[in-house]
């Protein structure tokens, strides 16, 4: 990586999104987590990430109004969509007008995720 890049990480289930942001960190990515819409929108607003991950399933909020709401601010940063759910939700009707980079299975190890945003920030995919 020859710059920091920026990750936002948006999830209600601190238990889970707090030793993946650890655990990123550790790898020399600058993170920042998101438990909620307004925390999302201040985020892109003042520090526009590299790249998002972002829960399917969310309280008030859920992962694909979440995406809308990121894609009114920014359209092209890439987002990875998660769940604990086995499914691509790139295919989803309620989130492909948005555009979905990935999808991240929660039960798998983080080095999954590493490989999975180090593909599309190499190739810019969106």
């Amino acid at each position: 990586m020859d710059k920091e890049q920026k990750m936002l990480l948006i999830d209600d289930q601190l238990d889970y999104v707090q030793p993946m942001a650890f655990w990123f960190k550790s790898k020399g990515y600058s993170v920042t987590v998101a438990t909620n819409a307004e925390d999302v929108l201040k985020v892109l607003q003042e520090n526009t990430p590299d790249i998002i991950f972002l829960d399917i399933i969310m309280p008030v909020v859920d992962g694909p109004a979440m995406l809308k709401l990121i894609r009114h601010v920014n359209e092209t940063v890439p987002v990875i969509m998660m769940s604990s759910y086995i499914e691509d939700h790139r295919q989803d009707k309620k989130v492909d007008p948005y555009g979905v980079s990935g999808t991240y299975f929660k039960g798998d190890d983080f080095s999954q995720a590493l490989t999975l945003v180090e593909s599309i920030l190499k190739t810019g995919s969106n």
